[in-house]
C-alpha cells in the first residue's frame, strides 16, 4: 500500500479506532515528537466530475492536519473537520506504518476495512441513483 493510499484512509478512518490504534503504537514507549502540532484551516476543495473527467475548484473545506516523528520517522495526516486528536493519532499511525514497527499489521488492516466501509456507501449511493438514470435513445 502506498503511503498517498495510506494517508487518505486514515483521513476517512473513524477517531475512536485512530486514538485507540494510536494508543498502541507509542505503549511501548516509543518516542513520539509532535513536529507541527495540530493546526485548523481551510484547503481548497477540488474534485472532478465523472462525466468528463474534467477538475473543478469546490471551495474551501475546514481541515486539520498534523506532523510527528515516531521512532526516527515522520507521520504526517490531514482530515476534514476541526478533530485535532484525531489528526495526530493519524500522524503517529502514519509513522508507525512507515518505519515498519509492530503495529503495522493493524493499520494496514484498519486501512483495509475504511476502504471496504467506503466501497459499500458508494455501492448504496449509485443504487440509491440508479432509478434516476435518465436513458435516451436516437431516432433516426
Amino acid at each position: 500500500m502506498s503511503r498517498e493510499h495510506r494517508c487518505a484512509l486514515l483521513a476517512e478512518a473513524e477517531r475512536a479506532e485512530l486514538i485507540e490504534l494510536a494508543d498502541a503504537c507509542i505503549a511501548d514507549g516509543a518516542q513520539v515528537r509532535v513536529l507541527v502540532g495540530p493546526e485548523v484551516g481551510c484547503v481548497t476543495a477540488q474534485v472532478r466530475e465523472p462525466v468528463l473527467e474534467q477538475r473543478f475548484l469546490l471551495g474551501d473545506v475546514l481541515a486539520c492536519r498534523a506532523e510527528v516523528e515516531l521512532a526516527g520517522h515522520r507521520g504526517w495526516a490531514m482530515r476534514l473537520g476541526d478533530d485535532r486528536a484525531a489528526a495526530l493519532a493519524a500522524a503517529v499511525l502514519d509513522a508507525e506504518a512507515q518505519c515498519g514497527r509492530p503495529r503495522t499489521a493493524e493499520i494496514d488492516l484498519l486501512c483495509e476495512r475504511v476502504a471496504e466501509r467506503r466501497e459499500r456507501r458508494e455501492s448504496q449511493e449509485w443504487a440509491e441513483l440508479a432509478p434516476t438514470v435518465v436513458a435516451f435513445e436516437e431516432l433516426t
